[in-house]
């Protein structure tokens, strides 16, 4: 059986998906990134005369991510030469406070990058040391990533490295269907029976009703179906963002029909996916693996009752089942600091085969990854049967693409699936005003 990382290949990030912005972009950004720090230079860090060095890792919402806590105290037992202290952020400011840190010079040492596709911003301001001859040095192979860290390099130097990855699947609630009398979901099912498995799964009404499924109000759980085969990203503009259309004509019939929550409700109540599916008022949820371990612990804590179980996520027609949608979350080293030699230890730490098992075992999936990964991963206590094959994916597509302008882009669709959302604009509409406005963003 192949490695399971080779099924997390990324064969769509590498290639097709970073193909209409890479080379371009790439290349656009190299004369500021090459005055990018060398990892190489810095030292102080773990001092020759063997005294403890404090270094500073960013990350936001600690509370909720187990694994990182345990990755540093693993990582302090193992270096007890060197010292990490946490600077954690609340998530909706941690893009911004990282920035204002980065801007101060050397008040972080690592950091994870919350939103991958800004890590070309930040090398292009030179902000991130180059770890080129640090992996050099320690002889990693990059391959061991299956093309995570490809998305990382600029003009030949890697500038993060990929710790975690998490991508698209299918949550369903076993109660639900038991009581509609309906198969649960494969790992090969298509959209289409998504859809029609939704509406035999709705029934009540009011405060007792029961939503077959729940698509939360980001554009990416309607978009992200539509880069799903790897053909397109969400810079490709000049199509049109046709591949778009039949996601939001599937999401605004389902709407109408009552299988799903509105938007309008949703967006006006500040409503959480988590809530809905953990309390049993949802029959099926497309999100990120990230909510596994976030689910376990609301069970763990009595919070949640809800009987859950995990499939691949539907595919298009045409496209092969295991294809799915993600994103990656890497973790650099400031160019600024003075410790990156001690800063590399633990990226090289977190990023390494202990850290992918201390990832694994709190049920988060690492930027290195295979089958013995996923069976950790699967046998989780708590973790639903079945869990290390609906996992096992064949293919990973971006739903952001590592680029000049894709935060801007992205910002602006969200503002425009608003509006197909509420239904002020016609999707043909909605559409022509993203291809309109993206070709502003990127051709000013």
């Amino acid at each position: 059986m192949k490695k399971a990382t080779s099924m997390l290949l990324a064969l769509t990030m590498a290639g097709t998906l970073l193909a209409g912005c890479g080379a371009s972009t790439t290349s656009s950004s190299a004369s500021t990134a090459d005055s990018t720090a060398s990892g190489a230079t810095s030292e102080e860090a773990t001092s020759t005369s063997g005294e403890q060095v404090t270094i500073k890792l960013a990350n936001w919402d600690t509370s909720t991510q187990p694994a990182v806590t345990q990755l540093v105290e693993e990582f302090e037992a193992a270096n007890p030469d060197i010292k990490v202290e946490i600077i954690d952020v609340p998530s909706a400011d941690y893009t911004t406070k990282l920035s204002v840190m980065l801007n101060g010079g050397s008040d972080v040492d690592a950091f994870y990058i919350k939103d991958a596709d800004t890590m070309m911003g930040l090398a292009q301001k030179g902000q991130l040391a180059d770890l080129t001859s640090y992996i050099e040095a320690d002889g990693i192979d990059l391959a061991d990533f299956n093309g995570l860290a490809e998305n990382f390099s600029v003009d030949g130097k890697q500038y993060a490295m990929p710790a975690r990855t998490d991508y698209y699947i299918m949550f369903y609630n076993k109660d639900v269907f038991d009581a509609a009398g309906v198969a649960y979901p494969s790992n090969d099912w298509t959209w289409a029976d998504f859809e029609e498995i939704a509406g035999q799964l709705t029934s009540g009404e009011g405060a007792n009703k029961t939503y077959g499924a729940y698509l939360h109000t980001w554009q990416a759980c309607v978009e992200s179906w539509g880069v799903q085969d790897g053909q397109h990203t969400i810079m490709d503009y000049q199509t049109g963002y046709d591949f778009f259309k039949p996601y939001y004509e599937m999401a605004l019939r389902m709407q109408d029909a009552g299988s799903i929550q509105d938007y309008g409700t949703l967006k006006t109540g500040n409503i959480h996916y988590s809530g809905p599916f953990s309390q049993g008022t949802v029959g099926m949820l497309p999100i990120g693996t990230y909510y596994m371990s976030t689910l376990m612990q609301s069970i763990a804590n009595g919070e949640s009752s809800v009987n859950w179980g995990i499939a691949t996520l539907p595919h298009p027609e045409g496209v092969a089942a295991g294809w799915t949608v993600g994103s990656t979350t890497p973790i650099a080293i400031n160019a600024a600091s003075d410790k990156q030699d001690a800063a590399w230890k633990l990226v090289s730490f977190i990023t390494g085969e202990e850290g992918a098992q201390i990832y694994a075992a709190n049920a988060q999936i690492p930027g290195r990854s295979n089958d013995e990964i996923l069976s950790t991963i699967g046998a989780v206590e708590g973790m639903p049967e079945g869990a290390a094959e609906a996992l096992a994916v064949k293919n990973i597509a971006l739903d952001r693409p590592v680029a000049d302008k894709v935060s801007e882009v992205n910002q602006m669709l969200g503002e425009e699936h608003g509006l197909i959302m509420l239904g002020e604009l016609s999707v043909d509409e909605g559409l022509a005003e993203m291809a309109e406005r993206a070709a502003e963003i990127v051709e000013e």
